[in-house]
């Protein structure tokens, strides 16, 4: 009796250990976005919160209305079960009317006023220090507005991962029609100064540019997707419906994946320089970032589809 006793404890001490090891093994993360006008934003968020790999410490809106844009983060998250991750809101600047923004009218799930997100993201660094991952999907005034206010803070990131750029596609080429040459990129032309602050900070930068990103989610795929019935997928289609365009382009998701699966978009080690007119330049010099070329659409699409369409 006695060795069988032993053996249930054993037994309850291992799955204990297991189940915390599991824990502290996830990827602590931030994610940074200008959720609300391009429907990319929401389709990266989905598959962040589809991803037991990642611990979400928060969410932040960058751009235009940033309270507006966190209405609506708010809102999905509550949507899809996830309402205990915090959003916090940008310094705001002047705002456009928002192809989304109806969305973050709706529910009851919108808090009515949101934290400071450069102070969120300094904090939780000074918590946490080598241990976040910041993925920034959105124009970088918060990641300027915390690299002003703590530096050394900043450097103790464990990454930034981007989308942003324009090495040595532009927008349109999708590599079996004739080149279009680089371009400013929305995401860098929005906010010059902080892309120069950040890609001159010292942290470890993952670049995901035009060159991998222009992933057309088609017909098909989108039928897939919305008539999964899951809360995630409905509330995608209540998105993409508000959007009210076609065929979205899956440029943020690719941050996301890279995140968790980063041979879904294998990176070069590069010099880049932002100009001033918002061309990410790529110059000789020593390596500040890692820039992803070129990506395969069908395997970023594998992944992708089966994990957000999953049906838990």
């Amino acid at each position: 009796m006695k060795r069988v006793w032993l053996k249930a404890a054993c037994l309850v001490l291992c799955l204990g250990s297991v189940a915390s090891w599991a824990q502290a093994a996830r990827e602590k993360v931030i994610i940074d976005t200008d959720i609300g006008d391009d429907v990319d934003d929401a389709f990266a968020l989905a598959l962040a919160v589809k991803s037991p790999e990642f611990e979400i410490l928060g969410v932040s809106t960058t751009f235009r209305d940033t309270e507006l844009r966190a209405r609506l983060a708010d809102r999905f998250l509550a949507e899809v079960g996830r309402p205990e991750i915090p959003v916090m809101a940008g310094k705001p600047t002047p705002p456009t009317p928002m192809s989304q923004g109806r969305y973050a009218e709706g529910g009851h799930f919108a808090k009515n006023s949101h934290g400071d997100a450069a102070s969120f993201l300094l904090d939780q660094i000074r918590e946490h220090p080598g241990e976040i991952t910041l993925i920034a999907i959105g124009p970088l005034m918060n990641i300027g507005a915390a690299i002003d206010r703590d530096a050394a803070t900043f450097k103790k990131l464990k990454r930034v991962v981007i989308m942003g750029g324009s090495i040595r596609k532009g927008y349109g080429d999708y590599g079996y029609n004739e080149h279009v040459p680089p371009m400013p990129e929305w995401n860098i032309l929005n906010d010059v100064s902080s892309a120069q602050k950040l890609f001159s900070s010292g942290v470890p930068l993952f670049v995901m540019p035009l060159d991998s990103t222009q992933l057309k989610l088609d017909e098909v795929k989108r039928a897939f997707l919305f008539t999964r019935g899951t809360a995630v997928t409905d509330q995608l289609a209540i998105l993409y419906h508000l959007w009210a365009q076609e065929t979205p382009t899956l440029f943020d998701p690719m941050a996301v994946a890279f995140a968790l699966k980063p041979e879904l978009c294998p990176v070069t080690p590069l010099h880049i320089r932002v100009d001033e007119k918002g061309f990410t330049r790529e110059e000789p010099g020593a390596p500040n970032a890692q820039a992803c070329l070129q990506s395969n659409p069908e395997d970023f699409f594998q992944f992708y589809l089966k994990r957000v369409g999953e049906k838990q």
